[in-house]
């Protein structure tokens, strides 16, 4: 519909006056614009036509439309930006010849950084922490507690150490675009190559919330072609947890390995 048209009254549009001698009436210049049905003049539209020409609609690009590195960039920030993190995890590994099952429950805490908690309750109880210099690892049917040196700044060699703040996924990876069967709905995935080999890992894939862009899971590919999965649940951001919960206390007995 033009918006320069005016409308005009469909029972007076090309008939005779009634009481006239026949002919059409035309309007004078300087006459009255003629009333519309609700009684108010008609009035040219060309300035809202120039308005509606001149505005611009933009559609707000969904995470899921961003280029892979983009994400990555992106994700990145939104982390870096994030001080310490806790939330319930279901890990689940899949792998060997038979692709055996594996699935295990707890907690984790991470602060930056370099300091973390893994606390796995089922079906054994396994005790993972980094207090920012030393890594623990204690399982206590097994009395023996190995322990290994935090890596460097920018030199992760473990895949769980990004969550702490230790390499760049925009800078240290090449992303892809993929998906992961078991993700939730509202979320995006992307897969990480990592641009030097690493000893530990081939791939991982980080699935984030479309929105918030928060974790929901990891998953991580490893060398012998098993494939480490961790979905996170009740996640709370920036809540400062004291440093003693970083803190391993040697348990009496234990045999002790160190891994430097």
């Amino acid at each position: 519909m033009g918006l320069r048209a005016w409308r005009v009254f469909a029972a007076g549009r090309g008939r005779a006056p009634s009481g006239g001698a026949g002919k059409v009436r035309e309007r004078r210049a300087g006459a009255r614009r003629p009333r519309s049905a609700t009684g108010q003049r008609d009035r040219p539209r060309s300035g809202l036509r120039r308005r509606l020409r001149g505005r611009r609609t933009r559609r707000a690009v969904g995470v899921e439309e961003l280029a892979p590195q983009e994400l990555a960039a992106r994700i990145q920030a939104r982390y870096a930006a994030t001080r310490d993190f806790s939330a319930d995890f279901v890990q689940t590994y899949v792998g060997g010849v038979l692709r055996t099952r594996a699935t295990e429950r707890g907690t984790v805490v991470i602060k930056k950084p370099g300091r973390m908690r893994w606390q796995y309750e089922e079906p054994e109880d396994k005790l993972f922490v980094s207090d920012g210099s030393r890594m623990y690892y204690y399982v206590p049917a097994d009395r023996q507690v190995i322990v290994s040196r935090v890596p460097d700044a920018d030199q992760a060699t473990t895949a769980v150490l990004f969550l702490v703040g230790k390499g760049d996924l925009a800078r240290d990876f090449t992303a892809t675009h993929t998906t992961v069967g078991d993700a939730p709905p509202g979320t995006v995935a992307v897969r990480l190559s990592p641009k030097q080999s690493e000893r530990d890992y081939d791939w991982l894939t980080v699935v984030v919330d479309e929105r918030s862009l928060a974790f929901r899971m990891l998953v991580v590919g490893d060398p012998q072609g098993g494939t480490s999965t961790f979905a996170f649940s009740n996640l709370k951001e920036n809540t400062n947890p004291p440093d003693s919960t970083f803190a391993f206390r040697m348990p009496r007995g234990a045999d002790v390995i160190e891994r430097f």
